[in-house]
């Protein structure tokens, strides 16, 4: 028995395809409007810089043990300091928020929250890091800030 194939897709012709689509693969991509430029900053990710209205949080009074492995570390204070500015991370259909799970007079534990839908759908493989904020009873001062993730499902 004859098997047929086309002229133009012999090992060859394959080989050429697939090294055509892998040469994409390492394109460099745009950081994409929200992550803001690179800054030498205390506590702060190359590529994720508070605003320039923000003071950076010092890297002693961040706790961000709980948080996955690469997630964005990133926080700052706005204004009188009663305003806590973090990075999120979101990706696909997933949207970040924060909110604020506690308030003492030692800590602030702000949750970073991907929310996804509990129906399944298609969705990108892209991620994002999306600039959130949270208002505080008073200013922060010297307390600590503890940064956890949830994942939840609307």
């Amino acid at each position: 028995m004859l098997e047929y194939r086309p002229p133009h897709m012999n090992r060859f012709g394959i080989a050429i395809v697939v090294l055509i689509a892998l040469a994409g693969c390492g394109t460099p991509q745009s950081a994409g409007p929200d992550l803001p430029p690179a800054s030498s900053a205390p506590n702060v990710q190359p590529g994720v810089t508070p605003p320039a209205e923000g003071t950076p949080v010092p890297p002693a009074k961040v706790d961000a043990g709980e948080l996955p492995e690469g997630f964005p570390r990133t926080v700052w204070t706005e204004s009188t300091g009663a305003t806590l500015g973090v990075v999120g991370q979101e990706g696909g259909c997933g949207k970040a928020s924060a909110e604020v799970a506690e308030q003492s007079a030692g800590r602030v534990v702000l949750i970073l929250i991907e929310t996804t839908s509990s129906t399944a759908q298609m969705c990108t493989m892209d991620i994002r890091f999306p600039v959130l904020r949270v208002d505080l009873d008073q200013p922060l001062g010297e307390r600590t800030v503890v940064l956890k993730a949830e994942q939840r499902k609307a």
